[in-house]
């Protein structure tokens, strides 16, 4: 067989520029249909957001890959230097990861005992992995992982629903009448109370209670329908659905 010339072997090692443009077009389809899915849900990432982080950590993983190639040529070049070359191909990567968790950090907003932006922390954070396996060259895991981040943002949640418990804060007068009312309601329509905590606000001629109700819905009923239902009663002033 014939051997290989050193021109040869440089070609085989570096990437090409068609595959490295393969891969940074990857990278900006990929993070823009994810990111198309979060912008249309008005969420704070969208688009652009998903399409950067995928985008820099493909742009990071090709300088990685670079790197450990570079080293591989002065290996087969100067064998003298193997002992001190030093080519981890993860520590550029671990370093994507713990840096785009503060991004992901900046999209979690924390109001009035609600938690939002979790799934899109969560969606940048794992954008990010998709950009380093197609930086590294593993489309098989690129590809799976983009149709399972697809799926797990739009399919998933139209065969599967959890009804979660959530905390129902209802404030209202007439404490007596009203509370025997809410728990008449709860009980007629199955609604199981995990738990309550209970507020009284006093004023020079009357007081105006809070309770807040961790309740358990049956599935035929939604919070919305229990919302509508009791703000019909005249005694209470204001209902709002907490998330846990």
């Amino acid at each position: 067989a014939k051997e290989k010339s050193k021109g040869e072997w440089e070609m085989e090692l570096h990437l090409s520029l068609a595959e490295i443009t393969l891969r940074l077009l990857m990278a900006l389809i990929m993070g823009g249909v994810i990111g198309t899915e979060r912008e249309y849900k008005n969420r704070p990432a969208g688009l652009r957001t998903h399409m950067l982080v995928c985008l820099g950590a493909t742009i990071i993983a090709l300088t990685q890959v670079e790197i450990a190639t570079n080293s591989l040529q002065l290996a087969r070049e100067f064998p003298e230097l193997i002992p001190v070359l030093r080519a981890d191909q993860t520590r550029l990567i671990a370093q994507i990861v713990s840096g785009v968790g503060f991004l992901g950090a900046g999209t979690i907003i924390v109001s009035n005992r609600s938690i939002k932006g979790l799934t899109t922390a969560a969606s940048i954070w794992t954008v990010a992995g998709l950009g380093i396996a197609i930086g590294m060259g593993y489309y098989l895991i690129a590809v799976c992982s983009f149709v399972g981040i697809i799926l797990s943002l739009t399919v998933i949640n139209r065969f599967i629903r959890v009804n979660a418990l959530k905390k129902m804060e209802i404030r209202y007068v007439h404490r007596a009448e009203t509370k025997e009312f809410i728990m008449n309601y709860f009980d007629e329509n199955q609604i199981k109370v995990e738990s309550l905590d209970f507020d009284v606000e006093f004023f020079e001629d009357h007081r105006i209670y809070t309770n807040i109700y961790t309740v358990d819905l049956p599935k035929k009923m939604t919070y919305s329908q229990v919302m509508e239902d009791l703000s019909r009663y005249k005694n209470i002033t204001k209902i709002r659905i907490v998330d846990i």
